[in-house]
């Protein structure tokens, strides 16, 4: 018993671990495309599926000048660059812009460019974080609970 709870334990820990880095890498990258510019952020969470982060560096008219994105299920993700939107207005960016096989990396390039529209009609940009796979479960339960 005392075996199983060290190993959970270290396990903890090196999860905890390789999210830091991670969350390290984000920020770096963070900080090297706003030294170039504005940059507008999108993301969604992936639960139990691959969660994307994009990121697109934009010069002062909303156009796109380089595009990075962050997509997959563990810790040793790192940021690719995203190709193909150079050139683009962010505010016209909607979820069939992005890759077809991608549903999340699709609506994080639809998140991005509505945090953009907001921002730009003077909105509060909410920090919200996402719900956890168990919050959505237990949401849906409750929905399905007040339609029986």
């Amino acid at each position: 018993m005392l075996a199983v709870i060290i190993v959970a334990g270290i396990a903890f820990a090196l999860q905890g671990f390789f999210s830091f880095m991670q969350m390290k890498h984000l920020n770096n990258e963070f900080i090297k495309l706003r030294r170039k510019g504005k940059v507008a952020f999108g993301r969604k969470s992936g639960g139990f599926h691959a969660g994307a982060i994009v990121m697109f560096r934009i010069d002062e008219d909303g156009i796109i000048q380089e595009g990075k994105k962050l997509e997959g299920v563990t810790a040793f993700t790192r940021f690719k660059d995203l190709n193909g939107f150079e050139g683009r207005f962010i505010g016209d960016l909607t979820e069939e812009d992005g890759p077809q096989n991608h549903r999340n990396l699709r609506k994080a390039i639809a998140d991005a460019a509505l945090t953009y529209r907001k921002y730009q009609a003077g909105e509060l940009v909410p920090e919200t974080a996402a719900p956890t796979p168990l919050e959505k479960r237990i949401s849906q339960t409750r929905i399905l609970r007040k339609a029986v």
